[in-house]
């Protein structure tokens, strides 16, 4: 039985399929479903769990090289909220496009985290190092 670290098994299973280069998406509760897309499912109510949450939680097992947002996620939110990503992102390359180009890269990822964020534009692209 796992004691320490990420207890969900979809989790766990997602992660280690996960490859040098390949992508990993974790949503907001309003992003599109993708059908074609393994998609684990996190969502309890509103902002349980937060996308930093989940971020947080796979960042001690998981090397991120960079990291996609939306454009439109620093220009919806507050002053607070960007800080508070940008603090949880710590280290990491942020590249941020246009959510129309953002929602283009959703095809190629691996699979999806979808939570239950209702922060605007929370989702973000994490590229495997």
């Amino acid at each position: 039985m796992v004691r320490t670290g990420i207890l969900n098994p979809q989790i766990n299973s997602l992660l280690s399929r996960v490859r040098h280069t390949n992508t990993l998406l974790i949503t907001d509760r309003g992003f599109p479903y993708w059908p074609t897309i393994e998609t684990v499912d996190l969502s309890l109510v509103d902002d349980i769990p937060r996308v930093l949450d989940v971020l947080r939680a796979i960042r001690l097992n998981f090397t991120i090289g960079q990291v996609t947002m939306a454009e439109e996620f620093r220009s919806n939110n507050s002053p607070t909220v960007v800080n508070e990503f940008a603090q949880a992102l710590s280290g990491l390359e942020i590249h941020y496009e246009t959510h129309t180009g953002f929602k283009k890269r959703v095809p190629d990822v691996t699979g999806i985290i979808r939570t239950g964020d209702t922060i605007q534009y929370a989702n973000m692209i994490l590229e495997s190092s």
